[in-house]
């Protein structure tokens, strides 16, 4: 069973900093490209980050970049976001995504992210 169970998700203040974690299992996670998403009531889904099998490129969205930096760890099939200087527009649901292009798309679970006051 294909799993990707994020956490890290909560409640800051705009200017803090919170690390989303997507724990993988059921697949070989080694083979995947891994992806942040977001998506924000009202608002299309967006690509915030990527990064390859290996970890050795990753790409941003501008309007994260410089501030969020994703990684991953491939001995624990996990993949983070480390997010800093959160602003209120990033509020939003975030979901961690597995893809082999062609052959395979994996879906996790959302966790919530509200920068507020």
């Amino acid at each position: 069973q294909v799993q990707l169970v994020p956490s890290g998700g909560g409640l800051v203040q705009p200017g803090g900093s919170l690390r989303l974690s997507c724990a993988a299992s059921g697949f070989t996670f080694s083979r995947y490209a891994m992806n942040w998403y977001r998506q924000a009531p009202g608002k299309e889904r967006e690509l915030v980050a990527s990064i390859t099998s290996t970890g050795s490129s990753t790409n941003y969205a501008d309007s994260v970049k410089g501030r969020f930096t994703i990684s991953r760890d491939n001995a624990k099939n996990t993949v983070y976001l480390q997010m800093n200087s959160l602003k209120p527009e990033d509020t939003a649901v975030y979901v961690c995504n597995a893809k082999v292009i062609g052959l395979y798309e994996y879906w996790g679970q959302g966790t919530q992210v509200t920068v507020s006051s």
